[in-house]
């Protein structure tokens, strides 16, 4: 069969036919692998695209460079190169067999064999190749797993994950993105009794499947199954006793209010909010600045109630943490949301504070220290003073006060 053509206009960019044609000039065969084919079938977004061809990667170099394609050996000693092409980025893998594993890395030896380059792959709807004019080639099955929307290991279930326990958290964030009804038996009873093994595996790479499945648009039977499994526990230890149940209910408000997927929101909504907490998880996890400081706001910021005013929350806003203040009230939201009607009201309000978040200005304080010391206030400790207390009367006012009321307010103190 053929990619449906409606869902393959990638493939017929000018940048990838011309690392074809590099490739196939200097004597090499040429398939597109994996996410590009798999995603196509499927009907959804395109947004990398790898290829495997029978060239040696020092073959590979040269057709690129000869067909004046920058060739990068982002991977030279496993079979990658990337080419740019028109300011596009493809990775190319040289068709290849696992030698040896260990559960963390592999020794591959090159070939020219398509069905043993595709044995070599974890998933089989991620052993789907195609063609540079969209001809499907399936060595192990994979489309009828596609489009039963069956995530099934390949060949046995255990030596697949032997070969590298990362394949245990692949398998449920595959089945978050394209899974159907119930995983497949046999990989999820492998994953259960081989999830010890992930003790093996570098929290980054943990983190970043963690990160991809808490971005599918509903993660929530995943994270579900990991739970039953006790691979969740295993990954994310600080869920244990807070547990996964704002999760459909945060994926059902998502929905109902047109709000994005964040991923480190659903996060949250799987731990406590507890600084010592999530400052720990962020570390063991080796979580960026960024979401660390993320987390960390959301931890200490507490959780605005259906009745708070907008002026509350504008005086909130100014003096806490903005994001972590945020993702409080998506979270009270999708609380409030999971409760149906019995709180409807209550979801409204908090909906609306949302929206007022969303596009709120911060307000700039009018008034600065050079303004006090021009009026002859003396510079010090005690004109910081007056200068936080200004800005807290200032706040209470709703931001209402000039600077001219509060150069008077100055001179009463």
């Amino acid at each position: 069969m053929k990619l449906p053509r409606a869902n393959s206009r990638w493939l017929e960019t000018g940048s990838l036919q011309r690392v074809f044609n590099a490739l196939e000039t200097a004597g090499g065969e040429v398939r597109v692998n994996g996410g590009a084919v798999r995603n196509s079938l499927m009907g959804m977004k395109v947004s990398d695209v790898d290829l495997s061809t029978t060239l040696v990667p020092a073959d590979t170099m040269k057709a690129l460079e000869a067909a004046g394609i920058k060739a990068l050996p982002t991977g030279f000693d496993h079979g990658t190169v990337t080419a740019v092409a028109d300011s596009t980025g493809y990775e190319i893998t040289t068709l290849r067999e696992d030698v040896e594993t260990d559960g963390r890395h592999a020794v591959v030896a090159f070939g020219t064999d398509w069905e043993a380059d595709a044995k070599r792959r974890d998933l089989t709807m991620n052993a789907l190749y195609c063609s540079r004019d969209g001809e499907v080639f399936d060595p192990l099955g994979g489309l009828e797993d596609l489009k039963s929307k069956t995530v099934r290991f390949i060949g046995e279930a255990e030596e697949r994950i032997r070969e590298d326990y990362l394949r245990i958290l692949r398998f449920f964030r595959f089945f978050a993105w394209y899974g159907g009804g119930r995983p497949d038996p046999d990989g999820l009873k492998a994953c259960a009794r081989l999830k010890d093994g992930l003790g093996q595996v570098a929290v980054e790479r943990i983190w970043m499947e963690m990160r991809k499945l808490l971005s599918a648009p509903d993660p929530s039977r995943a994270l579900l199954w990991m739970r039953t499994t006790g691979v969740l526990n295993i990954v994310l230890p600080e869920s244990e006793k807070w547990g996964i149940d704002l999760i459909p209910a945060l994926i059902g408000s998502e929905e109902k209010y047109r709000l994005a997927p964040d991923a480190l929101l659903r996060l949250e909504a799987m731990v406590r909010p507890h600084g010592e907490t999530v400052t720990l998880m962020a570390r063991r996890l080796r979580l960026s600045n960024a979401e660390t400081q993320r987390l960390q706001g959301w931890a200490m910021s507490g959780t605005p109630s259906a009745d708070t005013t907008t002026d509350e929350l504008t005086a909130l806003l100014y003096a806490g943490d903005r994001q972590g203040i945020a993702d409080a009230l998506r979270l009270e939201l999708a609380r409030l949301h999971g409760k149906g009607d019995e709180q409807r009201d209550q979801a409204r309000q908090v909906l609306a504070l949302v929206r007022f978040e969303k596009k709120w200005k911060r307000p700039a304080f009018p008034l600065a220290g050079k303004d006090l010391l021009e009026k002859g206030h003396e510079a010090g400790p005690e004109l910081g003073k007056l200068l936080g207390r200004l800005e807290r009367e200032w706040i209470s006012s709703g931001f209402a006060l000039s600077k001219d009321e509060l150069l008077t307010r100055a001179e009463e103190a």
